[in-house]
């Protein structure tokens, strides 16, 4: 039910909007207030669009807010119907990823909110856009959704490159994790409009991967942090000396963030950057160009946090308590088992993508397509 889902999807701002502005830090409050405001602009955007489809529906055998009916009803619509219908979802989804340049509100929210609730935005919150971009866009709009591709790949290109800098330059460790998901995200969008198998394979796979390396960096650096009395990069070195659980915690999940080999992210973005590859070679190419870019941001405040001299008032500082390691002890196990065996995950995802691709009559390339572009 397309409505419901936009009731849920709406729903969702509230407890966000109160755990950012109540709990928070900082600008806490104007925080709050810009993701509220971003999210109900896209939100009232898919809203007219959900109208539209139920208005087409009623015209074409009865009004409906079922998706499988209304994935139909792109037979019944012109093109330029059907492509203002589509924008509407795909900004909706497009603000809440979030893709550039509909990304400003995620900063500011990250750094304002606690680490719980970062973990519920970057881990969970955000998913719910990249999910609805395969769910809606490509599944109500496949036309609308081949004539947009190149655009939206160019914006995903963008949001990796882009992300990766503002990262690069990052003082706030909180803020650099925000980043990097700017970057993430794009690798997900662009798997996910490349319109191949292992593309649609990899952003899922990317999804579930990228909420746990995200998750397991902002609960450590949450706790180095409340420790430190801080959030400046600067303010950590040499933790790998006086806190060498917690630094470590941090190093696997930055190098997953990274997409190191034998690390759960490496596998997702590596099917992401191939299925891209196979029909648009030059993003492809561009993105690779976001990971050297990625080894910066997160190498200097690992090397800080692990190798380098030690920041006067880290010498005393305490290492994770039981309680801690209890809660990042299965996310590190998540992050390195899916890394050196991820299959258990793309048995469940491979056929899926496939159905979803087939059924919109998307298929993936042969050799000879792929040279031709």
């Amino acid at each position: 039910d397309v409505f419901l889902f936009y009731v849920i999807f709406e729903a969702m701002l509230i407890p966000v909007y109160f755990l950012i502005g109540g709990y928070g830090s900082g600008e806490r409050a104007a925080a709050a207030v810009k993701f509220l405001l971003y999210s109900l602009f896209g939100g009232l955007l898919m809203l007219a669009s959900i109208i539209g489809l139920y208005v087409i529906s009623g015209a074409n055998g009865g009004h409906t807010f079922d998706i499988t009916k209304l994935s139909e009803m792109h037979n019944y619509m012109s093109s330029t119907t059907q492509n203002i219908l589509f924008l509407g979802f795909f900004i909706a989804f497009a603000i809440k990823a979030p893709v550039w340049p509909l990304h400003t509100w995620l900063p500011d929210a990250a750094a304002s909110a606690t680490p719980g609730t970062s973990v519920l935005l970057l881990g969970v919150l955000d998913k719910v856009g990249t999910f609805g971009m395969i769910r809606f866009c490509l599944a109500l709009f496949p036309d609308a959704s081949k004539t947009f591709t190149p655009l939206i790949l160019t914006l995903a290109v963008i949001s990796i490159i882009y992300g990766a800098f503002l990262a690069i330059g990052a003082t706030d460790i909180k803020r650099l994790i925000a980043y990097t998901s700017i970057s993430h995200f794009g690798f997900i969008t662009m798997g996910i409009f490349a319109m191949t198998s292992q593309g649609h394979s990899g952003a899922t796979l990317y999804m579930f991967n990228h909420g746990f390396s995200t998750a397991a960096l902002f609960l450590v650096a949450g706790w180095m942090s409340s420790r430190r009395g801080s959030t400046t990069i600067a303010d950590f070195g040499g933790l790998q000396r006086v806190t060498p659980v917690m630094a470590w915690s941090f190093f696997i999940a930055g190098m997953s963030s990274l997409a190191l080999p034998g690390l759960s992210s490496f596998v997702s973005e590596f099917l992401v950057l191939v299925g891209t590859f196979t029909r648009y070679p030059v993003a492809a190419i561009i993105a690779t160009f976001g990971i050297v870019l990625a080894a910066l941001y997160i190498l200097i405040p690992v090397q800080k946090a692990l190798h380098g001299p030690t920041t006067p008032g880290n010498e005393n500082l305490s290492d994770l308590n039981l309680r801690e390691k209890i809660a990042i002890a299965p996310v590190i196990a998540v992050i390195i088992a899916l890394g050196f065996y991820p299959s258990p995950l793309l048995n469940v995802i491979n056929p899926a993508s496939a159905h979803v691709l087939e059924q919109q009559g998307f298929t993936d390339p042969t050799p000879s397509d792929s040279a031709g572009k």
